[in-house]
């Protein structure tokens, strides 16, 4: 078995170099990593990758828990047909309100529904409004102790062939540390194992960003 290379920062500027990005997608991240939170900001190959989900899987109906600033929910709704619905749960009016002035400018504004509120209420209500089974994708990028709850919800509300794409799912290799035990860590290593061991799905970690779990519903 060939070894994995270790990740570099040289290593990411050239798989950057490499990944297609807009202009308008372009200014975003670069105003978000002028933000003390800017480490929260997905890379432009996650950016990239999360696109090219949606294409692939023919995706009309999306969920983004965890929105910021809006480079996920940017690329996920320019990859969406004109007619698409992207539901974005956030609870920051600060920072989704960099976000709106960017889907603007990039001509998708119409894609979005932005739900400020706790995201279980906005998926608890998505489920009673709209039912079991209704959307192509998600992507969760939020608090790290909900996660397990924004999966099950999530799984309930995707189709059968749907996908889920859950962000930070090495934690900066935390999760591979046994001595790491505070509350973060411990939720994303329990969630990774029991998406690992879940029959309803099928599912890969992929060493993207700082990790994408990536799981398709059966």
């Amino acid at each position: 078995m060939s070894r994995r290379y270790v990740a570099s920062d040289a290593i990411e500027d050239y798989v950057w170099s490499q990944t297609r990005e807009s202009p308008v997608a372009r200014r975003l991240r670069e105003e978000t990593a002028r933000l003390p939170q800017a480490g929260m900001q997905i890379g432009p190959d996650q950016a990239a990758l999360l696109a090219l989900l949606v294409r692939s899987i023919g995706a009309r109906r999306c969920l983004e828990i965890g929105t910021f600033t809006g480079m996920s929910a940017l690329a996920v709704a320019a990859a969406l047909p004109v007619d698409g619905r992207l539901v974005c749960c956030d609870v920051s009016e600060e920072w989704t309100a960099v976000a709106r002035r960017y889907w603007a400018e990039a001509g998708v504004a119409a894609r979005i529904e932005l739900r400020l509120a706790p995201a279980l209420e906005t998926l608890d209500a998505l489920l009673a409004a709209d039912g079991a089974g209704q959307y192509d994708f998600a992507f969760i990028d939020a608090d790290k102790t909900n996660y397990d709850a924004y999966y099950e919800a999530c799984l309930r509300l995707l189709r059968a062939g749907g996908l889920i794409a859950l962000d930070n799912m090495l934690w900066s290799g935390r999760v591979a540390d046994p001595a790491e035990h505070d509350a973060d860590t411990a939720a994303l290593r329990a969630l990774n194992a029991k998406i690992h061991a879940d029959a309803r799905v099928d599912c890969v970690l992929l060493t993207v960003g700082d990790g994408v779990m990536l799981v398709r519903k059966r």
